[in-house]
């Protein structure tokens, strides 16, 4: 094996990649990337045995082969290295000799035939959407408690005649629609594993999806991912339907009030309290002996409400939206509280007492 490439164009591929390999692993192997070059091209792999990014570009092949090689060695060298250099490879006997104008470096490789391969086998659905702009609103709500892992992840499914992605941690929830693309009315609900949903590339992507895995694919970048097993809770039984107490505000004041307020408690799982009279909401919150309150304009017309949340939540649920304007509706201070900005995404916090 001997190529050579252009030194952006080898971490364009390595980046994606990387993203898939843990820092720390069982198996000497899963710290690989699977390094292919043929016909002018390369492919470059990396896999933890749930999820396997494979990345392809171009290269000037002068002999073809397959090798691996250390992903976070590789990389850091190449990134290291100049703007604008050529980095060329060459394979040796258990050996990689990388080389770059006066730099060479030899690294270690371990047998090809030692890296898995994921077993893809057939979809249900395939279909084109823009899948990083569906989940980015509600990664926020993802939780990150292994022991209920069935949460840990992005619920997507078809919801009559929207593609709808949820998370909840069980005290926030995210819940964000798009048009149901072509080819997706047959697709299986399915939770995108936590670790997937910022790895998937922005734009349009191809998405194909099974019972048991997912793929998304992209200007040369395919990641193919088992999806996480068990059933998602039914989370439209918590989604409040009578909470008539409606609140307007202004998103950025409100968040930097949040902000402000949350200075005196020591971490972010203390509670604010929202309270809203008409025409207005007050932010308070105390802690050992501390104590802060802000004011801001509201529109708000019901009876008085004194509502507590985790200042963290409220600064999540509020960074997830991009309206000016946010829409609180409330029933009591011991029910959930839904926040919306007239788009196609709601989210909801559980009350905290206060």
């Amino acid at each position: 094996m001997r190529a050579s490439f252009e030194r952006s164009e080898l971490l364009r591929l390595l980046g994606p990649v990387a993203k898939a390999i843990e820092s720390r692993n069982t198996l000497p192997i899963l710290g690989n990337v699977l390094l292919s070059v043929k016909d002018n091209a390369v492919s470059v792999a990396g896999t933890d045995m749930d999820i396997r990014v494979t990345a392809s570009g171009t290269a000037t092949v002068d002999e073809p082969g397959t090798v691996t090689v250390d992903a976070r060695r590789f990389e850091d060298i190449v990134r290291k290295l100049p703007a604008g250099a050529t980095v060329s490879v060459a394979a040796e006997p258990n050996t990689l000799i990388v080389k770059s104008g006066r730099s060479r470096f030899k690294l270690p490789t371990l047998p090809v035939s030692e890296f898995p391969n994921i077993v893809v086998g057939d979809f249900d659905a395939t279909f084109t959407t823009d899948l990083a702009a569906l989940l980015k609103p509600v990664q926020y709500a993802m939780s990150d408690e292994s022991t209920r892992y069935y949460l840990c992840g992005v619920y997507l499914h078809v919801a009559g005649d929207k593609l709808r992605a949820v998370a909840t941690t069980g005290h926030v929830l995210a819940q964000h629609d798009a048009a149901l693309p072509a080819g997706a009315e047959t697709m299986p609900g399915i939770i995108v594993p936590r670790k997937v949903v910022p790895m998937v590339p922005a734009g349009e992507v191809t998405v194909s999806v099974s019972a048991t895995k997912i793929r998304f694919a992209a200007d040369g970048i395919e990641i193919v991912s088992k999806v996480v097993e068990g059933t998602y809770p039914d989370y439209q039984r918590v989604i409040p339907t009578a909470n008539d107490n409606v609140a307007r505000v202004e998103r950025a004041a409100l968040s930097a009030a949040n902000d402000r307020v949350a200075t005196v408690v020591s971490e972010r799982g203390r509670a604010v309290k929202l309270s809203f009279t008409a025409g207005a909401v007050e932010l308070s919150t105390r802690n050992e002996g501390s104590e802060a309150q802000d004011e801001l304009v509201a529109e708000y017309a019901s009876e008085p409400i004194d509502i507590g949340f985790q200042t963290g939540y409220v600064s999540s649920t509020l960074a997830a939206f991009s309206g000016d304007t946010i829409e609180i509706a409330m029933n009591d201070p011991g029910s959930p509280a839904i926040f919306r900005d007239g788009g196609p995404l709601l989210t909801l916090i559980m009350p905290m007492r206060v």
